[in-house]
């Protein structure tokens, strides 16, 4: 694990709860935000390749990773960007490129609305930001009451299928590789934010999270002028190419590598063309 993960641990802490960041390299800040149920581990590979020229800074959202697991939390998407806000805030970080997979985009775009000055370029990764009627049946049946506890938080069903089904390339999935992705989640206790981010997805305007991703949605335009890059695994379950042309509608000029070989883990699938398409974009695109 050490080898796959040789990066220094720093912790925030927040209402007494450790938030757990790496902060490697130097110069311009990447802030790179993960998804469910991944952590900061997802990015070992992109941290690897870029921190030779650039600041990476990498969180692990309240619940995953080296975060604390609180029982009693309000783990919404408020929340998570409240978290980010709070980080950004105590590293004083600014002329940021947001770097986005999976939940990150809905909490990265979140901040990214609240503070549009202090983002300067988007790279995006098989994500969402913005309301959307279509999920998976087998997200919708991880949702129902009761049922989620015994088959995310029982059975740890949620992460294990995702190493299983999100990486294309199934010979990347090591042993190790894969226990690094599933070392956080190894109790009933430590699955919890697993759970509730599935139970946070909006779908309809009844949910706590609706009117804030409803809100992100209506101000992605501003956006427009930025620089922006796409890269998108094909091979996406969920985020598949309908989401993929709601990022195109949006920002039209975007950068896009559709990656056919890859899934919805694309920076697993693909890391060694995606880590040269980040240094080219971001060297002819300066700040």
């Amino acid at each position: 694990m050490n080898a796959l993960y040789p990066f220094s641990s720093h912790t925030l802490e927040l209402d007494s709860y450790n938030y757990h960041f790496l902060d490697e390299g130097q110069g311009e800040t990447l802030l790179m935000l993960h998804g469910n149920p991944t952590w900061s581990f997802y990015y070992r590979n992109l941290i690897s390749g870029l921190k030779q020229s650039y600041r990476c800074v990498v969180p692990d959202h309240m619940g995953m990773g080296k975060s604390d697991k609180p029982q009693n939390y309000p783990y919404t998407l408020s929340q998570h960007i409240d978290n980010l806000e709070a980080l950004v805030d105590k590293l004083e970080l600014n002329d940021i490129t947001l770097v986005v997979h999976d939940w990150g985009g809905a909490i990265g775009m979140g901040f990214a609305v609240r503070h549009p000055e202090k983002i300067k370029r988007l790279v995006l990764f098989n994500t969402a930001a913005f309301l959307s009627k279509k999920i998976p049946v087998r997200l919708k049946l991880c949702r129902v009451p009761g049922f989620g506890d015994i088959v995310i938080r029982g059975f740890n069903a949620f992460a294990l299928a995702a190493v299983d089904m999100a990486c294309k390339n199934k010979e990347r999935m090591t042993d190790e590789v894969r226990a690094g992705y599933l070392a956080p989640y190894d109790s009933f206790a430590n699955r919890i934010a697993t759970l509730r981010f599935v139970q946070d997805i909006p779908m309809s305007p009844d949910a706590p999270s609706y009117s804030v991703v409803k809100n992100i949605e209506e101000n992605l335009e501003q956006f427009k002028s930025l620089p922006v890059m796409i890269a998108w695994g094909a091979k996406d379950f969920v985020f598949n190419d309908h989401y993929l042309k709601r990022w195109q509608g949006v920002f039209p000029d975007a950068e896009v590598h559709r990656i056919q070989d890859a899934g919805h883990y694309v920076v697993e699938d693909a890391h060694e063309r995606i880590i040269p398409w980040m240094h080219e974009f971001l060297q002819k695109n300066p700040l």
